[in-house]
């Protein structure tokens, strides 16, 4: 059982384009607090099952560079520290810039975790993003201080303890929520309708899809919590969606701040019309 008191955990291991960290105790808060195994199929930064700390649950995307880095930090959490610790030492040696477009070329030309594990953390405003020509990865360097090894040591062992309980897979999530047993649950954060699909390589799906393996999983026994788009510019736009009607039992609204996307997109202008709010879904 799990203890429906979440503490916030707000220590990134991965910088990540629309992650929930800083919100997670909020949605976690709304997670049944008596499941089996917790089950993530858009697992992204990972950042609602860190604050959890579930004792059983599968950690998927259908990412497979994404997920090297968190099978890398369950089964051998040292060689992840090294992975960064070698590629900061070579983007500290000299020309920053040349540096980290030489590994951003590397892992253009043959996607891996260890690479992606750097470039996330120190591409410009920590947006990944892919051009949709040939699916390379285009964000530029940032200017921003990126973190020392040492540091992100000690990041790597805290997560290490937290993700203690999971397996992680490179999964669609169609598979992934076919596993799911009565007395589960299942946390979905999907790419949203409303953001731009050329962020972290997002699965690709139809939302129709996704709400068929959530009507199953519920006829299964299975709990889901789904993040969707809810309201953006302060709650001026209300990001309207179909939803099969009964699905969902209940609907909150999350805040979830200023948009990370938003604010690279917008440069440094003023950001006060941008916060986010989301719908969080539940079945139960």
């Amino acid at each position: 059982m799990q203890d429906p008191q979440i503490a916030p955990f707000k220590t990134q291991l991965l910088k990540w384009v629309g992650t929930k960290q800083r919100f997670a105790h909020e949605i976690a808060s709304h997670l049944p607090p008596d499941f089996g195994t917790y089950f993530e199929p858009f697992l992204g930064g990972g950042g609602v099952m860190a604050t959890l700390q579930p004792k059983r649950a599968l950690g998927s995307d259908i990412f497979a560079p994404l997920v090297e880095i968190w099978q890398t930090l369950s089964t051998d959490p040292g060689l992840l520290v090294a992975w960064y610790a070698e590629r900061h030492a070579q983007f500290e040696a000299g020309d920053r810039t040349a540096a980290y477009e030489a590994i951003k070329a590397r892992y253009n030309q043959s996607p891996n975790g260890a690479d992606f594990l750097f470039l996330c953390r120190a591409c410009y405003g920590g947006v990944v993003r892919f051009r949709r020509r040939d699916g390379h990865m285009s964000t530029p360097c940032g200017s921003h201080p990126v973190i020392s090894p040492e540091k992100f040591a000690r990041r790597v062992a805290l997560w290490q303890v937290r993700m203690a309980g999971a397996r992680f897979a490179c999964l669609d999530y169609r598979h992934a929520m076919a596993q799911a047993r009565a007395g589960d649950v299942v946390y979905c954060d999907p790419p949203y309708a409303h953001s731009q699909s050329i962020l972290y390589g997002a699965q690709s799906f139809r939302l129709e899809e996704l709400f068929a393996a959530i009507t199953a999983c519920k006829a299964r026994g299975v709990r889901v919590a789904l993040s969707i788009d809810g309201t953006k510019k302060s709650g001026d736009v209300y990001c309207d969606i179909p939803i099969p009607p009964g699905l969902f039992e209940r609907e909150i609204f999350v805040n979830m701040g200023q948009s990370m996307l938003k604010r690279f997109q917008m440069s440094g202008q003023r950001m006060q019309s941008e916060a986010v709010r989301d719908r969080l879904l539940l079945t139960y």
